[in-house]
């Protein structure tokens, strides 16, 4: 999962959002100088991630992309699954998309601080091209990817991965929404414990 699935899962929290936003960039037991809530949101995201990693139709999707894109293949997944709950967002909340990812963006400005050196400095450009309603679109997602590529000197070319997008479009879509269901019920369960 990425960016706008992390947050989404995240519920009403702000902290546990931001928790859950940062939590790639904290390391180990790092997580434990944060607020509660901060912590709670990293934690989530881990648990986020394990579960993610080991579904097999995560891994399924995944193993699509896996003899183009190796290593990356999970990361390209992330961003399409992301994707699909952008597209199918009336499906997942009452809220717009656009109003939704507004209200995360001045969350980011408000809590600025607790943000780690890499989110601070990847806001401007999160916030300037709207990366989480862009994700609706397969043009938005073309572009994640080229910055992806961009942040990754061009390993492996992630933004040719929209042609297997499209190529594989209705399985992808039907493989997220039967993985998100379990994702959304295995949230609950932990967020109940953290």
């Amino acid at each position: 999962m990425n960016f706008l699935a992390h947050i989404y899962l995240s519920g009403n929290n702000d902290l546990i959002k931001i928790g859950n936003f940062i939590a790639d960039g904290i390391r180990g037991h790092d997580y434990e100088h944060f607020p509660v809530d901060v912590q709670k949101g990293i934690l989530l995201h881990r648990a986020i991630d394990t579960f993610t990693d080991a579904h097999p139709v995560f891994r399924k999707s995944k193993h699509r992309l896996h003899e183009a894109y190796g290593h990356y293949s999970g990361v390209i997944m992330d961003i399409f699954y992301d994707h699909f709950l952008a597209k199918n967002w009336a499906r997942y909340s009452d809220e717009k998309l656009e109003d939704y990812a507004e209200r995360f963006y001045q969350s980011l400005r408000d809590n600025y601080d607790w943000l780690n050196p890499k989110t601070q400095a990847m806001m401007p450009s999160m916030i300037g091209r709207n990366w989480l309603a862009s994700y609706a679109t397969i043009e938005g997602i073309g572009m994640i990817l080229f910055q992806m590529d961009y942040r990754t000197k061009n390993r492996v070319s992630m933004q040719n991965a929209v042609n297997e997008l499209q190529e594989y479009y209705t399985e992808f879509e039907t493989e997220f929404t039967a993985f998100f269901e379990e994702l959304r019920a295995h949230v609950q369960q932990k967020m109940a414990i953290l």
